[in-house]
């Protein structure tokens, strides 16, 4: 008898956990979920963030060059593997919108230290920093970036 009481208690417990990390697994899902829907709703000029983001991706795709994709990529590579498509697209848009507001002719290194400050928290800053200076490029033209 104290077997199958133990048992039943154990087992209710393992229901009970798995139960909490069903819940929290669908709460994490659903937050993604809804952040996505938000973006994807028209503003008041009738496109939405995700669809300003392709403008920009298409508009400025001729201006990129392998050298830039590649130092773009070096960028989101500390984004874990199922974000970095995502984080990719949207820092590459911010960096589309200000070739687009500058008229720039071509992506440069530049554009896109400045595009990654403004797309991404600033929790993500302290990493740019540290690989700029390890490939040894100045980022002191980049502080009110970094501060804004």
């Amino acid at each position: 008898m104290t077997g199958t009481s133990t048992m039943s208690l154990w087992f209710s417990w393992f229901i009970l956990l798995w139960s909490f990390v069903l819940i929290g697994l669908f709460a994490i899902g659903g937050y993604f979920m809804f952040r996505k829907f938000l973006k994807s709703m028209p503003k008041a000029d009738g496109k939405s963030d995700l669809d300003w983001q392709d403008y920009y991706i298409e508009r400025t795709r001729a201006l990129w060059n392998d050298e830039t994709l590649a130092f773009l990529n070096e960028l989101v590579e500390p984004v874990p593997q199922l974000f970095r498509d995502v984080a990719r697209r949207s820092i590459a848009a911010k960096i589309g919108q200000l070739a687009l507001e500058e008229n720039a002719t071509s992506i440069t290194t530049d554009l896109i230290i400045k595009g990654y400050i403004l797309a991404t928290p600033k929790r993500d800053h302290k990493w740019l920093i540290a690989h700029l200076r390890q490939k040894e490029i100045n980022f002191a033209p980049y502080e009110k970036y970094l501060k804004a």
